[in-house]
């Protein structure tokens, strides 16, 4: 599957990165973000879609990923409203994103806020067409947008 990895600082891959053709806890194939979020490897494999030459991206290290959203179908129970955000995300380096925040969480532990303490190390973020899997460890702050 193809997916942009982008640095602090900007810099940016394009590669092929190697998914399995199933995942435990839902149907379908395994998305990057399940890879990206695993307890497993720190290393993930990546064929550069420049040189041609295979890869090994230090997960902890990357700012966050970009690939087609539907390659990451947000798993929601189709009876559940979720709580959407418009949000601006700004990188440590200063880098920003936009787009929204998409979640389902109790009533009670709802708030952006919530979801941002307890979502996995790389969070979604839909900008249209894309979704950026966004390192948490990255992240300077998170600013909600009018809609």
């Amino acid at each position: 599957m193809a997916a942009q990895l982008i640095l602090p600082g900007g810099a940016s891959r394009n590669v092929a990165v190697f998914l399995s053709e199933a995942a435990p806890g839902y149907t379908g194939g395994e998305r990057l973000s399940d890879l990206l979020n695993a307890s497993g490897p720190q290393f993930i494999p990546a064929l550069d879609a420049e040189t041609n030459v295979m890869t090994f991206v230090h997960c902890e290290n990357l700012a966050l990923a970009r690939v087609d959203a539907e390659h990451e179908p947000n798993i929601i129970d189709q009876f559940t409203i979720p709580t959407e955000h418009e949000v601006e995300v700004t990188m440590v380096d200063g880098q920003k994103l936009r787009g929204l925040i998409t979640y389902v969480l109790p009533d009670a532990h709802s708030r952006l806020t919530d979801y941002l303490n307890n979502a996995p190390a790389f969070f979604p973020v839909l900008e249209g067409e894309r979704v950026a899997l966004v390192n948490k460890r990255h992240v300077a702050y998170v600013e909600t947008l009018r809609r």
